[in-house]
């Protein structure tokens, strides 16, 4: 079902270019077809905050719900940005304040770069909390990502993410070990799912926590988890949002760190993402990016294109499958005047009538 471009927000030219749906105001005006309204908390930094903007966007838009899809950026004033992205944000996203007045059916929050130990240590710390507070008691679901879910399970649950011994990176596979919930029927009961992050909650967390875990890895650890209600938090410790390129691109930034002296060793290739070809093509490279900083010579450039071609997805249609099943749930037990979260004779603590099912 398509989405609807609200505003000249460039992102709705994007996916009209990759053929996307996407109506005018005015062509949606003329379709006799309920509206949901998705807000998307965007915390991720400067460089990633359009193609975050994008994935998500389409990852809505490819649902196969009757209705229209309304997306609302937002993010946190204190979340400092540059000149442009602000000036971007300025121009094409909501207000919190508008949007609490206007009330959302769900809501989106992304990861974020973070730079302290404790997460409570952060600028956006308390802000957040007044998004989750309010989201909670108005919005039908809240779908956590990455960083967003190890926030919620601190300051909601009490259970502080821990460090790995490495940076969980690359693309891991994933089973569903409760197959029972309408998040992820009818998908894959085995797939991949993309990770980037140096910390995670443990199944044991979740669970002390009262949670229900839908998806794990055996080297990745939980992906999936929604919470006692099994609808109003949905938590996501992977990137299934992720475009195909997205963990390349994420390399090619690490490499740039190196060269510029930023970190001390090279990067490590993301796990089963790249083909032994297209290592063998990065590991010269290495060499000869050694050999340029060696000499006081420019770095040569980073072979991009000789790796593209090679990068499979083997995450993508289980995602667009999950979020389906999460904007159907939404759309079913969501109140349409959007202030009340559940409708009448919805029990607001098992909106889904499965507490004994599963």
């Amino acid at each position: 079902m398509p989405l609807v471009a609200k505003s000249n927000l460039p992102t709705f030219d994007y996916l009209r270019r990759e053929g996307g749906r996407v109506l005018t105001s005015e062509e949606a005006q003329r379709q006799d077809i309920r509206e949901l309204h998705i807000g998307l908390l965007n915390m991720m930094p400067d460089a990633a905050l359009q193609a975050t903007e994008r994935q998500f966007f389409r990852l809505v838009g490819e649902s196969n719900q009757i209705a229209q899809f309304f997306m609302h950026p937002f993010t946190l004033k204190e979340l400092k940005r540059g000149a442009p992205t602000q000036e971007y944000i300025d121009t094409y996203y909501d207000s919190f304040a508008q949007l609490k007045h206007d009330g959302l059916d769900a809501l989106i929050i992304t990861g974020a770069n973070v730079t302290q130990p404790d997460l409570a240590a952060e600028p956006f710390w308390e802000p957040l909390i007044e998004v989750i507070d309010w989201a909670a008691e108005h919005v039908t679901s809240i779908l956590c990502s990455c960083l967003a879910t190890h926030a919620v399970l601190q300051f909601r649950h009490g259970q502080h993410r821990r460090r790995l011994a490495a940076k969980r990176w690359g693309v891991y596979p994933h089973k569903v070990v409760n197959d029972l919930h309408p998040l992820v029927a009818d998908v894959n009961s085995l797939f991949d799912v993309p990770h980037s992050r140096f910390n995670e909650i443990g199944r044991d967390q979740f669970e002390a926590a009262g949670l229900r875990v839908l998806v794990e890895s055996d080297t990745a650890g939980v992906h999936l988890a929604v919470s006692e209600d099994l609808l109003r938090f949905v938590y996501f410790q992977g990137h299934p949002e992720y475009d195909t390129i997205s963990l390349l691109k994420e390399y090619k930034r690490e490499v740039k760190l190196y060269a510029q002296s930023q970190r001390t060793d090279h990067p490590p290739f993301p796990h089963n993402y790249f083909t032994l070809k297209s290592e063998a093509i990065l590991a010269e490279y290495q060499d000869r990016m050694d050999a340029a900083l060696a000499k006081g010579e420019p770095v040569p450039p980073f072979p991009e294109d000789h790796v593209t071609g090679s990068l499979h997805n083997t995450w993508h249609d289980t995602a667009e499958g999950v979020l389906d099943n999460w904007i159907g749930k939404v759309y079913e037990v969501t109140h349409h005047d959007r202030k009340l979260p559940f409708k009448d004779g919805i029990d607001p603590d098992d909106p889904l009538g499965l507490r004994d099912k599963i």
